[in-house]
């Protein structure tokens, strides 16, 4: 795994995905706490500045995800990873933690912003380290839908495409909740709006039920990625 994990990582950085994805992630998210909070002078806005983090990650996280498989299967490689002395969870963890990695590398440096807060008042921050764990972990469940989309295509803009479909479906999850009258399906619908289970942590909790349906919804897709390539490598 630690073979699979290196690799990856170094060719984020060997083709100008990584590149893209840092730059483009620090811009327009850095874009998006001034508007938010600098800008309106104000840090009563930061669960706005970290509503808005979600649909940067909606869009963003699949440019970083769409080539772990799909490049392999466009260019071949991915029968030397099947038939090498490697574990197929190995294999899909090994993508993962590279994919995420990146991200939080990106996500610390773009952490740094809150620094500036303290200049305009008191923050509050127990609030802002609550957010920034319930985003993260939105984040790193989002990379796995991301990985186990491009395992089933060879198509990088296809794998990308979908997956902000997905990721763009389920953040507005809340906003059907919210419009269905019928008390039954609202309280299904909510149960599975990642925007809903992130509320708590905007209101200085460390909601565990949250944690485990983001780390939940996280293992999901990587246990159907595992399945994936595992057919694929007895095909």
């Amino acid at each position: 795994m630690a073979a699979i994990y290196l690799r990856e990582l170094k060719s984020y950085f060997l083709t100008p995905i990584g590149y893209i994805f840092c730059g483009m992630f620090l811009v327009v998210s850095g874009l998006a706490f001034a508007q938010c909070t600098l800008l309106a002078q104000s840090t009563s806005s930061i669960g706005e500045y970290f509503v808005w983090m979600m649909i940067i990650f909606a869009v963003l996280i699949p440019l970083l995800t769409m080539k772990l498989f799909s490049e392999d299967r466009k260019t071949r490689t991915d029968q030397i990873l099947l038939t090498s002395p490697v574990s197929v969870f190995g294999i899909v963890m090994g993508k993962y933690l590279a994919a995420l990695t990146v991200f939080a590398a990106s996500f610390v440096v773009n952490s740094f912003n809150f620094v500036l807060l303290y200049r305009y008042g008191s923050p509050n921050s127990l609030s802002i380290i609550m957010s920034i764990i319930g985003v993260f972990l939105l984040g790193a469940a989002f990379i796995a839908i991301g990985l186990f989309l491009s395992s089933l295509t060879e198509n990088q803009l296809i794998a990308a495409v979908s997956a902000m479909g997905v990721n763009a479906a389920m953040l507005l999850i809340s906003l059907v909740a919210n419009n269905v009258e019928a008390t039954g399906p609202r309280t299904i619908l909510k149960w599975f709006s990642v925007m809903d289970r992130f509320t708590p942590f905007t209101n200085q909790m460390l909601d565990v039920s949250a944690i485990v349906y983001y780390l939940s919804l996280a293992a999901i897709f990587l246990f159907l990625t595992d399945r994936v390539i595992e057919k694929r490598r007895w095909a």
